[in-house]
């Protein structure tokens, strides 16, 4: 039973992935409810009811523990957590319709619902599905988050571990995992668009060496809160996102002893990686019916400059597509933005002046200048050091001066907010979060 039961939580959480993708009513949802009510009713024919519960971090049922799926799972049993789901009971007469039912409540968010889950769902007149808190457990307001950082970056590693998985098997495998690839932008859309600021918090005050992947991820993030800025439909969002998680597809094909090299590349080594480009478009344009042709033509322009220097040559000139152009911009940014093998990471003043001087060559002028207004000079978080000493953290962007942003003194004067715009004083520099600046970050 332990395995039946298994095998339907896996089908229920893919169900619940796959009406995030796509809703309910697609016919990719339909087939995959078919596949979890028919599981569940293998089960049913011979326990009566099911019950589901959550134990800290774990599924559970009965006396079965799953683990593994657990970790595979975790951003959504965080999820049913902040709802105050603990325990999930399916009836014995549960229907179709209720399971559907069910996993629309899942995807709804939390503010148009307006009341708890056992009310939201007597009101579907879901009977044959309850959930709950396990009994013992403490009550607390529905839909609030606890850890807000630890919840992000659940997601994140989620994300980062999905990614990972179905780059790996596009490598190997020469096939596409394009639910997989639509799974991690749509998670991003939805989970960390709204939580940028914790998201770039973690990331920035990570010490280690960036991976690939994370640097994928991260740029991916970038593409889609720039878009969503720009103003950006959340369709055109997506898929500027997914073409962003494979930007670098070739470079999966160039090794990590290339890639990771510290100093200066030989020719041969430098010509392997301006190669990425191609080999990645070359790639991913066996998948245009599945992946649409966005991805193809971002990985090939994505070091395409502005002004069509960079690489690879193309033929005869023409424009760059806008995602390539976003996606290149965020791509840079990151960069700078990360320790690496062979550098340090940058502090915000100097990425900014690097990235300014390609302002017309290097990026598309309106788009660079359009970054920089959403991201400040010195992005939200960000621990700096005014002229008189005093250390403070960005709270807010001035976007039409962001030099002066909205900042909290929390070091060398009274702890107030001040508005830098309005003359009262000048940010000198900032400070590094793993080095000098440390021991203000629990001011975030």
């Amino acid at each position: 039973m332990r395995e039946k039961i298994e095998e339907f939580l896996k089908n229920l959480f893919s169900s619940w992935q796959v009406a995030k993708i796509y809703e309910t009513q697609h016919p990719s949802f339909a087939t995959s409810i078919d596949k979890t009510y028919k599981s569940l009713q293998e089960i049913l024919a011979t326990k009566g009811d099911l019950v589901i519960g959550i134990l800290n971090e774990e599924i559970a049922s009965g006396e079965d523990i799953f683990f593994e799926l657990s970790k595979k799972t975790i951003s959504s049993i965080e999820y049913l957590k902040n709802l105050e789901i603990e325990r999930i009971t399916f009836h014995n007469a549960v229907s179709k319709e209720e399971l559907i039912g069910f996993i629309s409540f899942l995807i709804t968010p939390i503010e148009e619902i307006g009341l708890s889950p056992e009310e939201y769902l007597t009101s579907q007149s879901i009977k044959n599905i309850e959930v709950g808190k396990i009994k013992g457990s403490a009550q607390g307001s529905r839909g609030q988050i606890g850890d807000k950082k630890k919840e992000t970056l659940l997601y994140y590693e989620n994300c980062l571990d999905k990614l990972s998985q179905s780059l790996v098997n596009l490598a190997d495998k020469d096939s596409v995992d394009s639910l997989g690839f639509k799974f991690v932008s749509g998670n991003i859309m939805e989970n960390l668009i709204g939580n940028y600021q914790i998201f770039f918090d973690l990331i920035k005050t990570k010490g280690h060496d960036v991976t690939t992947f994370m640097h994928i991820l991260n740029v991916s993030i970038l593409a889609m809160y720039f878009s969503h800025k720009l103003g950006f439909s959340k369709d055109d969002c997506l898929d500027i996102g997914m073409a962003a998680l494979l930007h670098d597809m070739g470079k999966i094909y160039i090794t990590r002893k290339i890639i990771q090299k510290p100093g200066k590349l030989d020719k041969n080594e430098f010509d392997q990686i301006k190669s990425h480009t191609i080999l990645g478009a070359e790639i991913l344009l066996k998948y245009v019916d599945t992946l649409t042709i966005l991805p193809v033509v971002v990985a090939f322009e994505h070091h395409l400059r502005y002004d069509l220097t960079g690489y690879p040559k193309l033929a005869f000139p023409r424009k760059l597509h806008v995602a390539s152009m976003i996606v290149a911009i965020c791509d840079e940014y990151d960069a700078l933005t990360q320790k690496r093998s062979y550098k340090n990471d940058y502090p915000p003043e100097l990425i900014y002046a690097i990235m300014t001087e390609g302002r017309g060559t290097r990026f598309s002028p309106e788009l660079l200048d359009n970054f920089f207004k959403f991201m400040g000079v010195w992005p939200k978080g960000t621990v700096v050091e005014l002229e008189d000493k005093r250390i403070a953290i960005v709270r807010e962007i001035n976007e039409d001066d962001i030099f002066s942003p909205k900042i909290e003194v929390v070091s060398g004067g009274p702890r107030e907010i001040v508005d830098l715009k309005k003359g009262r004083g000048k940010i000198k520099c900032s400070l590094n979060p793993l080095n000098e600046g440390k021991r203000y970050l629990t001011y975030l």
